[in-house]
């Protein structure tokens, strides 16, 4: 990789500056940095790779928070929730260069078709303006770029074209345990796609079994945008770090620069031909809203008043208790089966929803060590007593748009440069309850079929959000109705792409990466035949 830059001034002549150093970001900087010249500003700074080892050692210890692991700020990172329900934005960002790749599960599946239609089809919701078959080839490019192992096992997966890069990982000593139930339901367990290497893959090692996937892979084996923030470089990107943008300056029909700020206090103008705002759905219509003007009183490309609208994210549902054998709880940092079965079965009612199989339900042994006041044989006791017969499921359920629920701006507080803090509104509604109840009933049948007691469970009562962060620059056709085109450009700003999961008009309940990473190859593809 080529030498970071020593000084964070602006690149004099950029055809493309792209906001955010996140998985979107990256791919689309890799895509453009042999043809063109490119520039990344990122808020965060660059991690170095060799202190992974003192971060999961801050992970696994009780005294640090998640957001500690990755040097959260709650300065830079305010944030208010005005909502109905408290929406815990710090509790899963990063703000660096890899993004929410650093700290993420790392499951990648394909939305399924009907998630494109679902006001026709399901009755709930709205229509995508693109189609499965639309992103199909960008679904299979994202996987290559990622590294995806899988298996062609899941009956209920939407159409595929060729093989998974690499094999999927085995089913784990736990799946076994849930098949034999399953199978006595007539419920269909497969394997779950992990965008984590089984096998050497694209110069980074196979999974050693670290276990502390979320929030750190220690070796690398698990994908995380550096991987294409680096390889934009070494193709002759300039990545900025710690260069938090301001707002983005802009005529009636193009933006002119991005304004940003560096840790010594100054701020810098990036001008460029083009420009690629993927800091997410958060993030990105924060940053319309503090770029208001004449022209745009209301925020940025926001003259269909939609920015930060149609907020969603996914709901979990999930259940657990113990069985009076060994499950092998933790052995594996990941979940390597799940079930589709009932997705397709949402309507206006229930909506889709996806069953996931834990291999890490209960606390692990070094938790158990590093929490609490024993030690020696009285250690050893608890460790008999209470670890090695956990077992657990969990579920995403999907979260319908609304327009009620958004990021807005909090204009009474400020972050540490005086802008105002992102405000998200959020709500839950009925049919997602009632999806979670759904859920809850088909977990409860495993669990019980297995023999376990249960002891605990996160239902309608007590759920929360699985901080996947869409809707907020909906794609759309009409202008009136949408912020982006079904390329990912403004419809009011020719010369501007919103790269991120706020683009989705829906949010299935699919763990969003995939997409983001075939809409960012796809808005790539658009945005190289436009310089």
């Amino acid at each position: 990789m080529s030498s970071p830059r020593s000084d964070r001034t602006p690149l004099e002549r950029a055809d493309v500056c792209v906001i955010g150093a996140g998985p979107a970001g990256g791919l689309v900087a890799d895509r453009l940095a042999d043809e063109h010249e490119v520039v990344v500003l990122d808020a965060g700074p660059r991690f170095d790779f060799d202190d992974r080892i003192e971060r999961q050692e801050k992970a696994i210890r009780p005294a640090y928070d998640r957001s500690d692991v990755w040097d959260g700020d709650p300065e830079r990172d305010a944030h208010s929730a005005s909502g109905e329900w408290f929406y815990p934005l710090n509790q899963a960002r990063v703000k660096g260069i890899g993004g929410s790749t650093l700290h993420w599960q790392g499951m990648v599946m394909r939305l399924h078709e009907d998630d494109f239609n679902s006001e026709s089809v399901r009755g709930a919701g709205a229509d995508w303006p693109i189609d499965y078959a639309d992103l199909r080839p960008y679904y299979a490019d994202a996987e290559r770029e990622l590294g995806v192992a899988g298996s062609d096992d899941n009956p209920y997966a939407p159409p595929r074209e060729e093989p998974f890069p690499m094999t999927a990982f085995a089913p784990s000593y736990s799946d076994g345990l849930f098949a034999e139930a399953c199978e006595t339901l007539e419920i269909d367990m497969h394997s779950v796609p992990n965008a984590r290497n089984a096998e050497s893959y694209d110069g980074r090692s196979a999974c050693v079994g670290y276990g502390t996937c979320q929030p750190v892979c220690p070796s690398g084996a698990k994908y995380d945008a550096t991987v294409h923030v680096e390889r934009a470089e070494e193709r002759g990107a300039t990545v900025i770090d710690r260069a938090p943008v301001q707002r983005l300056e802009h005529d009636a029909d193009r933006v002119t620069a991005a304004v940003y700020a560096t840790p010594d206090g100054e701020e810098h103008r990036q001008e460029a031909e083009a420009f690629v705002v993927a800091c997410g759905g958060v993030e990105t219509p924060r940053l319309l809203l503090c770029s208001e003007s004449e022209q745009y009183p209301d925020g940025l490309a926001n003259s269909s008043g939609l920015v930060g609208a149609f907020f969603m994210d996914h709901l979990f549902a999930g259940m657990g208790g113990v069985l009076d054998e060994p499950t092998r709880q933790n052995h594996v940092g990941f979940l390597t089966s799940g079930c589709h079965q009932f997705y397709d079965d949402a309507d206006g009612e229930v909506g889709p929803f996806k069953l996931e199989f834990f291999n890490y339900d209960g606390p692990s042994p070094v938790e158990m060590a590093l929490s609490g006041d024993e030690w020696g044989d009285a250690l050893l006791d608890r460790l008999r007593e209470s670890y090695g017969n956990h077992i657990g499921m969990g579920a995403l359920v999907e979260q319908r748009p609304r327009e009620d629920n958004y990021v807005g701006l909090d204009r009474e507080r400020t972050d540490d440069h005086g802008r105002p803090v992102p405000d998200v509104h959020w709500s839950v509604d009925d049919r997602a309850l009632r999806t979670i109840e759904r859920a809850n009933e088909i977990q409860r049948t495993i669990l019980e079929e297995l023999g376990a007691e249960i002891t605990w469970q996160v239902g309608p009562d007590n759920t929360g959000p699985a901080y996947h962060h869409m809707g907020t620059t909906r794609m759309g056709t009409d202008p009136a109705e949408s912020v982006v085109d079904p390329w990912l450009r403004t419809h009011d700003l020719t010369n501007c792409w919103l790269v991120t999961s706020g683009a989705f008009p829906t949010g299935g309940a699919m763990n969003p990466t995939l997409t983001i990473a075939a809409l960012a190859l796809r808005a790539a593809e658009n945005l190289r035949e436009t310089l």
